[in-house]
């Protein structure tokens, strides 16, 4: 646990809890960053971990960056061009980054406003479920400045091209139905059972092997970049790994046997 973000771990499901309501929970700070890449590189360390959940404390999801330390040229947002470039750079982008590579599926719990980077940290997990308080906003713009943190990469493929551009050309924010209707989002729950869903659709990813979550996960990352050919052949890499696991044998076996299977990971 650290002061911006809280670990929670039940069973085989960790929440991370990002934890400076008082300020939106915004993600541009240095110890933010560092305690989610920490979170990150934890889970990847553990094979017992199998899902993560990641939600807001307080009214909100994330305001994303500090205005007012943009206003004020603090941290990230101060210094010259160049200097501004490296802010980004070992700064705010270690957070897609971190999570593009979070080997375990990831659920955002979206619990309420999701502002500029805090929408495209929303988009950097897996799966979403947004309370009906939630609205989400590419609202770069609206303060002078581009997505900086992967935006234009995460939202297109959420949405499409062109929902995306009009999220991102006039930054304005839409709904949590709005979220849902345009597939940005694939539940919308009131705000008191927003936790129990997201521990719900959790559960579900959970019960099955782990092994072969993490390789899925992986990919279906490779899968939007890679050929079809190229991805055939890891795809077959990975099956031979697949069927030699006891979990393979046990999914089988249950199957056969009409019993809940019980994955150990092996």
């Amino acid at each position: 646990m650290t002061d911006t973000l809280l670990i929670d771990r039940r069973g085989d499901v960790v929440v991370w809890t990002l934890n400076n309501p008082e300020a939106r929970n915004p993600i541009s700070e240095g110890d933010t960053i560092d305690a989610l890449e920490d979170a990150v590189a934890a889970a990847n360390r553990d094979p017992s971990i199998r899902v993560a959940i990641l939600t807001g404390a307080g009214s909100a999801f994330s305001s994303g960056g500090n205005v007012k330390h943009m206003r004020d040229k603090q941290g990230m947002f101060g210094g010259s061009p160049a200097e501004l470039r490296q802010g980004y750079r070992h700064g705010i982008q270690r957070i897609p980054k971190a999570l593009y590579h979070c080997e375990i599926p990831t659920i955002a719990a979206v619990n309420g406003a999701a502002i500029g980077a805090g929408c495209d940290l929303a988009l950097m997990c897996d799966l979403r479920i947004a309370s009906t308080t939630a609205k989400f906003a590419e609202s770069f713009v609206k303060v002078g400045i581009i997505p900086g943190d992967g935006g234009a990469w995460l939202l297109p493929r959420a949405v499409g091209m062109a929902r995306a551009s009009e999220m991102a050309f006039t930054g304005e924010a839409i709904d949590a139905a709005t979220a849902l209707d345009w597939g940005l989002v694939s539940q919308v729950v009131e705000p008191e059972t927003l936790l129990t869903a997201a521990h719900a659709l959790a559960d579900r990813v959970a019960v099955n092997p782990p092994q072969v979550l993490r390789m899925t996960k992986k990919l279906l990352r490779e899968g939007q970049h890679q050929s079809l050919e190229s991805l055939l052949e890891l795809s077959a890499a990975y099956q031979a790994i697949a069927h030699t696991t006891a979990d393979h044998t046990e999914a089988v076996n249950a199957m056969l046997e009409r019993r809940d299977p019980n994955f150990e990971g092996r």
